[in-house]
């Protein structure tokens, strides 16, 4: 067994007087951020800014936290995230600053610089090896991504409709993709829908990332040669009508994201920060958010991506659901089978915990963890 990673954690209670973005960077420099060589370098801020529509994501303000922190070390930081593979609101350069915006994110209100790091069309990318990669030898990541010296990723811990929960591995791996990295690792499964559970309501349709449903033959229907894989429609359908032909897509999946955050961490300084609140059940890359399916638990920090996501998975799980949610509404129905695990209740069809096994088997970090409680 080898040596335990550090993972520093706080909740969000707070004295008078002090602002829970101080609290922030209380946290970060007490796990060490002060310690990596930031002087005159480039520092990308990995996260994400919402959809438009979306009330989940992290506000500007953390951002601005960690921002001020890179300075005082000597830093140059800016906020990166890359184009999405599904057409919204942040599809390309364009629309995704627009986006970013009108979500709060500029240079007044976070102190330094938005880039978007696979360029206008998503198509700025760099072909990094991935060491130990058992799916994919190489990722196509982000250009701006892999020309910073320092790399910390700022992640919203939430659920998921795909990988479980969106954690610092989803915000890293498919978030530093380029549109075509991102293909990459949603490629190894097409769901298709059970005509006769369909309740024609329409909902997979308007989530679909790739406008692939149509509804010609009166039950939904999606055009294999337009899906991208995504597997939104999955996470919409609340009546079990829409699966995937690949069993194991989304462990495929979550396996892919490992290998490509391996590629973005591997050989350069990086940090990790998570907070855990608004824990919404799908993805902020969905034009709404539905009410949280956990109470709000707190901030944390570590060098270990691994050890982050276990470490705010097992806090998930010791909290309480809260009723008024999808989550609750799971558990409430009479012939609902437990999974025992809050982000399977809340999205059945979801793997989670062979992204954290693949990411330790590959060298990402380890699950084996102390909490250190501040």
């Amino acid at each position: 067994m080898g040596e335990k990673a550090k993972v520093y954690f706080t909740d969000f209670r707070t004295k008078v007087d002090v602002p829970l973005t101080a609290k922030l960077q209380k946290l970060i420099r007490k796990a060490g951020i002060g310690s990596i060589d930031m002087g005159g370098k480039f520092v990308a801020i990995k996260m994400h800014f919402g959809e438009l529509g979306n009330l989940a994501f992290l506000r500007p303000n953390y951002a601005k936290a960690v921002a001020d922190v890179v300075k005082e070390n000597g830093g140059m930081p800016f906020l990166t995230d890359c184009n999405t593979l599904y057409p919204g609101s942040r599809k390309d350069a364009l629309e995704h600053l627009t986006c970013a915006e009108l979500n709060g994110f500029n240079s007044i209100t976070t102190g330094c610089h938005v880039i978007i790091a696979d360029g206008l069309r998503g198509t700025d990318e760099v072909e990094v090896p991935i060491r130990n990669g058992e799916y994919l030898k190489t990722a196509l990541i982000g250009e701006a991504v892999m020309d910073a010296d320092v790399f910390i990723s700022l992640t919203h811990f939430k659920g998921h409709e795909a990988a479980g929960f969106g954690g610092t591995i989803k915000n890293i791996g498919m978030g530093c993709g380029s549109r075509a990295g991102k293909m990459q690792q949603h490629n190894d499964g097409k769901p298709h829908v059970i005509e006769e559970k369909c309740r024609k309501c329409h909902r997979c349709a308007r989530e679909c990332g790739s406008d692939a449903i149509d509804y010609e033959r009166g039950v939904a229907h999606i055009n294999q040669d337009i899906c991208k894989g995504c597997g939104r429609c999955i996470g919409a359908c609340a009546f079990d009508a829409i699966e995937n032909d690949n069993a194991n897509a989304n462990e495929v999946l979550g396996c892919k994201m490992a290998e490509y955050t391996q590629a973005v961490c591997d050989g350069r300084p990086c940090f990790h920060i998570s907070l855990i609140q608004d824990v919404s059940p799908n993805c902020d890359c969905h034009g709404e958010n539905d009410a949280p399916i956990l109470p709000d638990v707190g901030m944390l920090a570590s060098f270990d991506p691994v050890a982050l996501d276990q470490a705010c998975v097992d806090l998930c799980e010791q909290q309480t659901p809260i009723r008024n949610s999808q989550l609750g509404d799971n558990l409430a129905r009479p012939d609902w089978h437990h999974y025992h695990e809050h982000f399977k209740d809340s999205n059945p069809n979801v793997a989670w915990k062979e992204t954290l096994e693949h990411a330790e088997k590959i060298g990402l970090g380890t699950r084996e963890y102390e909490l250190i409680t501040m």
